[in-house]
């Protein structure tokens, strides 16, 4: 298979993972079944489009990845809509590029760590750009080493500084350990199920984990635990199994509290569009 072609098939595997997400009702998030936040599916797809040959482009590194990736979908959207995907996409991508077509789950994560301690300081650069283009709803400045101000550490040191509070950074410290061992195994074990709803599952998943970071931090962490421990609540109260009227009039109450109340769990879907988009890279049940 030459370079284009497996060029060609992550970029793929990229826009699928970014349409399943938004087919499915994630609660707090954009999705088929109700806009929110001020924006609409179209904005989203637009990003995807946009990012997909950037995430994807044969040779180029994760940090050229990100800041292309994230400059095209400014300019088609208009507005942010897919940073954090892009933060989680582009280092895969990356690995994948290398792995063969269809590669293990320990395979593709073996390549992912060989591309994460490869980052340098030029990746860092690239992405702090590319985060500070986006201008991330939150941000707010650091004491030091903030995105705006000059590069002197690398992008996982970087990365390691805000682990603790944000997930995102969290996976270039572990080898996107919430991943591989939370994301894919919760999306595996409803092989059964219709996509739709696996994808649901992911997603409600995540946000009973962990405090959504992108409602930290524009809300508070007290608000985002509390997110959580709603979610959390919800969660064994849902039958993936069953038809989408019935999981969708469960999910849906919480899905329009959420909005009402302008909280948007977007680092949950986030990290599920990156298992998405593993489990193509890998071969799985939701590859196109």
């Amino acid at each position: 298979m030459s370079p284009q072609d497996i060029a060609a098939g992550i970029a793929t595997a990229f826009r699928a993972a970014c349409r399943a997400e938004l087919d499915a009702l994630k609660v707090g998030n954009v999705h088929r079944h109700g806009a929110g936040h001020g924006m609409e599916v179209a904005h989203f797809e637009r990003a995807a489009d946009a990012a997909a040959p950037h995430i994807a482009a044969v040779g180029a590194r994760v940090g050229a990845r990100i800041e292309r990736a994230v400059d095209a979908s400014l300019a088609a959207a208009g507005l942010n809509t897919n940073l954090g995907i892009v933060l989680l996409c582009a280092p895969l991508a990356f690995a994948a590029e290398s792995a063969g077509p269809a590669p293990t789950d320990e395979r593709l994560r073996a390549r992912l760590r060989a591309a994460l301690d490869g980052l340098d300081m030029e990746d860092a650069a690239a992405t702090f750009r590319a985060i500070t283009h986006a201008n991330p709803g939150g941000l707010g400045r650091a004491t030091e080493h903030d995105v705006t101000g000059p590069v002197r550490i690398g992008l996982v040191e970087a990365m390691g500084l805000a682990a603790a509070r944000d997930s995102i950074a969290r996976q270039f410290v572990t080898g996107f350990a919430d991943i591989f061992e939370f994301g894919l195994p919760r999306l595996r074990a409803l092989a059964d199920a219709p996509a739709e709803a696996r994808t649901e599952a992911v997603h409600l998943g995540f946000m009973a984990a962990f405090p959504d970071s992108h409602i930290a931090r524009k809300s508070g962490i007290g608000i985002a635990e509390a997110v959580r421990a709603e979610a959390a609540a919800l969660l064994p109260r849902i039958d993936f199994r069953a038809p989408d009227a019935t999981r969708h009039a469960a999910l849906l109450p919480f899905d329009v509290s959420l909005k009402a109340r302008g909280l948007n769990p977007g680092t949950s879907a986030d990290l599920t569009v990156a298992t998405l988009f593993t489990d193509l890279l890998t071969g799985g049940s939701l590859r196109p």
